[in-house]
């Protein structure tokens, strides 16, 4: 076979068996063959839905972010909003309830900013990251089981600097706060910030 130069050769899949349920996600055992040299090797990915990242930003030009314990790092957590796309159902619509139920805030003119693959070694799924604007408190809040949320209100013009400080270390979050900067490069939409 020849191999393409400028690329890392494809690999195929062989085989792809359940390996173990576990809830919100499952693991799946996966046998695969490189293309350019027919080295096959045993991997494992997580499969599980979607999720959205909600970038919220009030009137007053402030991202609302939550605070929230972490079960794997077992550490608390500053990140935008957000949690799983159901099957089938619109990221936009999804951004919105999350919204709702983790901080009382709904905002206006929903948009998707990008799509990010939240860890493509291992993770089938992928990250919406979407925008609203004039988000307001009008609803109560309405967590899951096992959340337990603090929401804060941070200036825009401070987003550099709580990333700079190690404030916001979560990566997908940091995937939104970077969407974020950029669509602030476009200083109309965010009155001058």
């Amino acid at each position: 076979p020849v191999k393409d130069k400028n690329l890392p050769s494809p690999w195929d899949l062989q085989t792809d068996e359940l390996h173990s349920d576990c809830r919100i996600f499952e693991v799946r055992k996966q046998r695969l063959k490189r293309r350019f040299d027919g080295v096959e090797g045993d991997f494992f990915v997580l499969n599980t839905n979607d999720w959205v990242n909600v970038l919220a930003i009030t009137p007053q030009n402030e991202l609302i972010l939550v605070r929230q314990f972490r079960y794997g790092t077992q550490d608390y957590s500053l990140e935008p909003p957000g949690g799983v796309v159901e099957k089938g159902e619109d990221p936009l619509i999804a951004g919105i309830r999350e919204l709702q139920e983790e901080t009382g805030y709904v905002g206006e003119n929903p948009k998707l900013l990008g799509v990010v693959r939240p860890n493509a070694a291992i993770l089938s799924n992928r990250c919406h990251i979407m925008l609203v604007r004039n988000a307001k408190k009008t609803a109560e809040l309405n967590f899951d089981q096992h959340e337990e949320l603090i929401t804060e209100l941070y200036p825009l013009t401070e987003l550099k600097d709580l990333v700079k400080k190690g404030e916001i270390s979560h990566s997908i979050g940091l995937n939104a706060i970077l969407m974020l900067l950029l669509e602030m490069d476009d200083t109309e939409k965010f009155g001058g910030c």
